[in-house]
Order: C-alpha cells, then structure tokens, then sequence
C-alpha cells in the first residue's frame, strides 16, 4: 500500500459543482477506446450514392420497411431489387467521399455504407459499434435492425450490438446525409469544405458485462499536490473494487464500487505539464480483468487580469490555427502520421499553442498535441449566423459542446474550450452563447471558457472591444483582418486597441491570402509578398495591445472551401495558409516564425 494519504470523498457528488467530477453523464460513449479490446471497421466498404434516399423513402415519401439497410439478395429470377452493395462502388473508411470519387466532388446528400464482417463475442461479454465521427446525420444498421442515429459531424458515438451481432455474416449499413441545414450546427453557410461521409474509423469493442466506462484524473481545484477524480461503471454495481495505479508517483489504491461510481482524492505531487516539459504519468485503472491503461499530464491554468497563467506563472500563447485537412492529399485526416506531419510543421514555427478550427479535430490530433507539448484550443461549430432562436439549435449545439468536453476531459493540454466563432451580435445570439458558457462551467470548471469575436466599434480612433459575449467568457478571442478585408496593409500597424473587459485577450485569426509561388510587389494581392507585408504590419500592432496574451494567425495550411471561386489563383482553396496543401512554405512562414522566436516564455 502506498503511503500517499487517501481520502475517499462521500460527499464529494454533493459538494462538487463539475460534471467531470460528478461523472453524471450516462449516454456518453466509451472513453478511451485505445485502451479497449477492439477490432477495426476501417478499410473498404461498399456504397450506394442516394440523392433522393430511394432507400429509405417510398415514393410517397414514407419511411420504407425494406430499405437498403435489409441489404436484400434476389432468391429467384423474378425478384425486383433494384440495388446491389456488392456490385455497387467501393470507398475507403475512414475519408471522405469527396475526395475519393470525382464525381462525389460537390456532392451533398445522402451515401449508403455497407461492411459485412465475423465476429467472436463470448458468453458475458458486451459489443458495441464506435463510431468515431460521421458527418453529418448517421443512421445505422445491423443485420438490418436499426441500432439509432446520430447528428453532428464531428464527436464520436456508439451503439450496443450484443443482441444484434452474429458469428458469420454480419453486415452493417450506415446512412450518411451531409447535406447542409439552416437548423443546424454548423449552418448552411461556412468556410470549409462540407466533407461527408464516414470520416473517422469505426471500431468494435468488446467489454466485459460490468466494465470501466469512463474516468477523470486532474489537479483538485486550486491545488497541485492533490489529485481528484472519479471511475463511473456502465451499470449500478455496488461491492466491486476498482484499483487506482499511477506507478511513477507509487500510487496503489483500491475503492469500493457504489452505485456504478467511486470517487476519490489523493495526496500527491506530480511534475506539472507545460510546453517545456509534457510531462505524462502512466495511469492504470483496474477492475477485475478489465484494464484501461492511459497517459495523463496535470497542469493548472487560470488568468489574472489580462494574463494567462500556466502552473502559476503567465504565459504568452504563441499560436497557430489548423483545420483537420491532410497535408499533400487534402480531404479529411485520416491517420495520425498525417496529425503529426500539421503539429510538425507548427512546432517549427515556434508556438506552444494550436488553434483546432472550427470544430472538434480526432481524438489523436488532441492526444498527438499533448504528447508534442501543444496547448489546445478545442471548438464547437458554431459558426457565423446560426439559428439563435432555435431551440434545437441550441441542443444541438449544446450537446456537440458536452461530447467534446467529454472525449477530451483527462487531456492537459486542452486549455480553452471555445463555444463560438464570428457570430453576429444580437440579443438571441447574446442569450444563446451565455447558456453556452453557463453549461461549459458546469461541466468543466477546472479551464477556461473563450469564444472567437469581432470588433466592428472605434472609439476616438481606437478599436475597441465590447461585444456583450466577452462578459460570458474568461479568455476574449479577437478576429481581425486588417490588411485583407478592410484597410491596407501599412495601416495596420498603428491602429490601437482598447477593451471594456479586463480579461486576457488572444488575437484569434489574422492574416491573408496568398498563392504560394506567386510573386509580386507588396501591394499586390495573392502574391506572398503581399502576404508578408499583412504579417508584419499585424505583428506591430499586436506588440501595442498592452492586454495581448496570445495570437493563433489563420492559418497553418491552405484548405479546401466551398466559398474560394478565384481560377487559378483559389481554385476552391483558402489560400490563407502559411503552408501550401502540397506542403512548401510561404515566405509569411518565416516572418511569424521570426516574430515568434523572439518571444521568451
């Protein structure tokens, strides 16, 4: 036994204000499914493209009870079946099918999946089907029984088939409709490209009947040498006992299991986190044969005035925002070699800080950060003009918010959840992100909430930030395009700032379009030069903001946009990139590299 002092918390539900230590959330899916006994769906599925879902309507536009989700064989030769999955394409999962199939390129609307599968389930034994996104609205099959549905094209989901799944020959159909909805989150309207389809893997796991669902480790609040945190089983087991290992800090602890839950706080001093020093401690949680394994840092992070602070001590976040595009390819990231190759590439510009726009990235980018000694700003799609008055927006968005927060609660480098970018102020809109950030606290309190805003108002020469939605939040995210969308370049570097809020300000996005290999004069756009100029003159102003605490410019790599019909030069691209898609640096790269490099923290 440890002589690290254990007190196990029986009030502790009842004291405490965070989800993530209430462990109260019961339809969340798996976590870490790294550490489980599973067997991949990636790889070759076969599809049928249904712009008209004449798979799933009849022609009065009734739910169909034969759908293409019974997968149906002709028995004799006078059967009308008018589909066939295993004559029909074949596209690789996870990916997208935009990219895989030219004539998929602007497709919007429904695709139907189809893998046929073996599996080995053993008597008291659990399986479930995981899906890591999807976007954006899935309903799944198997073995033509439906196991439900899910809407949102960025967080993970999951179905229990332990009474559906089969030995020999299974198959399993999955729906996918990308197309895009006012209702929804995000809008109708945004800046990159609406990749549909099965874009993450799919996995099934087998667990034992009572099994380890999920967990939280961290910092107690406030304290560095205290750890709380909770284990939540699938079911109301009492009497069970669930062993608690960190190794290195010579943690050994066994709780007895109540009502599905054991909480508990310990006595202990790890080594902090931090960019210079990703620390991760090797975590071990144990009940019976079921063993989830992970790697946890610890860190604190709160502000102080217009500062940040990272393990007591302020920090500037030298940052840069990234979209889940893959170098060289372009289309969805697919592998973690291709996480790697981005956060590569912005580690050489010198941040200790990523940007992940516009919505929840997979869970590797996140874990690859961590690893790689990245800060992370994880976001919600709630983007530009959505629905403010809708009630099932508002789920909708409310519900991709917990999903992330969920996914990604033991990670330390997730220091800003973001509930929000460039939406336009309004009293419906105002309401909206205050419920937004009322429910991140109360899931998580232990980091910081921020939302990326404008600032369209001058006072006396001097842009000013007032927008009612940094009142609800704890970091202000600015986005401001200077030089590009408004004013010159030269201009930007005297303008100056002032805020109503005494809180930590990040210049959120800034920068400018640039094709990389196009040359030119300072002044004429598209050309890097042009680009470089933007930079330089944005860093001098960011060097006047006297509340700055970090910058995160847009962005990484160019991407694919629906919105960039500029031949030749856009060519259905967002050339604000630092970084071409093929992976050759834009001067500009050099100049924040530059800029960065000068920075001590």
């Amino acid at each position: 036994m440890s002589k690290i002092k254990v007190v196990l918390l029986l009030t502790f539900l009842a004291s405490s204000t965070g989800i993530f230590a209430q462990g109260q959330l019961s339809d969340k899916p798996i976590q870490n499914i790294e550490a489980r006994d599973k067997v991949t769906l990636d790889g070759l599925w076969s599809i049928i493209v249904d712009p008209l879902e004449n798979g799933y309507y009849n022609y009065r536009w009734q739910p169909k009870d034969n759908g293409y989700f019974m997968d149906a064989k002709m028995e004799n030769p006078s059967d009308l079946i008018e589909y066939n999955f295993d004559t029909s394409y074949q596209i690789m999962v996870p990916g997208d099918w935009n990219t895989q199939m030219e004539k998929l390129y602007f497709y919007e609307g429904t695709v139907w999946y189809k893998k046929s599968f073996d599996y080995d389930l053993q008597p008291n034994e659990r399986a479930y089907v995981y899906f890591e996104a999807a976007n954006y609205e899935a309903i799944a099959y198997l073995n033509g029984e439906k196991l439900g549905e899910h809407i949102g094209g960025y967080t993970p989901f999951q179905f229990e088939v332990t009474d559906v799944i089969k030995e020999k020959d299974n198959f399993l159909v999955v729906k996918v409709d990308n197309k895009r909805l006012r209702e929804a989150i995000p809008t109708i309207n945004t800046d990159w490209w609406n990749y549909g389809g099965i874009t993450r893997s799919v996995h099934l796991i087998k667990t034992p009947q009572t099994y380890i669902k999920d967990y939280y480790l961290q910092l107690a609040d406030g304290s560095t040498n205290k750890l709380e945190g909770w284990v939540e089983l699938n079911d109301d087991t009492s009497g069970e006992m669930v062993q608690l290992g960190i190794p290195e800090l010579n943690i050994s602890e066994e709780f007895e299991v109540r009502n599905g839950k054991v909480e508990f706080m310990l006595d202990a001093r790890p080594e902090l986190w931090s960019p210079k020093n990703p620390k991760l401690y090797d975590v071990y949680i144990k009940m019976g044969e079921n063993v989830i394994e992970d790697e946890i840092g610890f860190r604190t992070i709160e502000t102080d005035g217009t500062n940040i602070l990272l393990n007591g001590e302020e920090i500037f976040l030298k940052g840069i925002s990234i979209h889940e595009e893959a170098p060289f390819k372009t289309g969805r990231v697919t592998a973690v070699e291709e996480v790697r190759i981005l956060l590569q590439w912005a580690k050489e510009l010198g941040v200790n800080f990523v940007r992940l726009a516009h919505y929840p990235h997979n869970e590797a980018m996140v874990r690859e950060a961590e690893k790689m000694g990245l800060m992370v700003w994880s976001e919600i799609p709630v983007y530009w003009t959505v629905l403010f008055e809708n009630e099932d927006t508002f789920k909708n968005a409310e519900q991709q918010l917990e999903d992330m927060m969920i996914r990604d609660k033991n990670r330390a480098a997730v220091v800003l959840w973001s509930i929000a970018n460039e939406t336009p102020v309004s009293e419906g809109r105002n309401t909206f992100l205050k419920n937004l950030a009322d429910r991140a606290r109360a899931i998580d309190d232990t980091r910081l909430i921020t939302a990326a805003l404008e600032s369209h108002n001058s006072k006396d020469g001097v842009k000013f930030i007032d927008d009612p939605a940094a009142g609800y939040v704890d970091v202000i995210g600015i986005n401001n395009y200077c030089g590009w969308y408004v004013r010159t370049p030269e201009s930007c570097k005297d303008i100056e700032w002032a805020s109503e809020y005494d809180k930590p300000v990040i210049v959120s996005e800034f920068g400018a379009g640039a094709l990389q290999g196009m040359h030119g004069d300072k002044n004429e756009r598209w050309t890097e030069e042009y680009q470089v100029s933007v930079y330089e003159n944005n860093i001098e102003m960011l060097k006047n903001m006297d509340f700055l605490a970090g910058a995160s410019p847009w962005i990484l790599m160019d991407f694919r946009s629906h919105r960039r019909h500029l031949s030749r030069i856009q060519a259905d691209f967002n050339r604000k990139g630092l970084i071409s898609e093929q992976g050759v640096r834009k001067k500009a790269f050099y100049t924040l590299q530059e800029y960065y490099n000068s920075i001590e923290n």
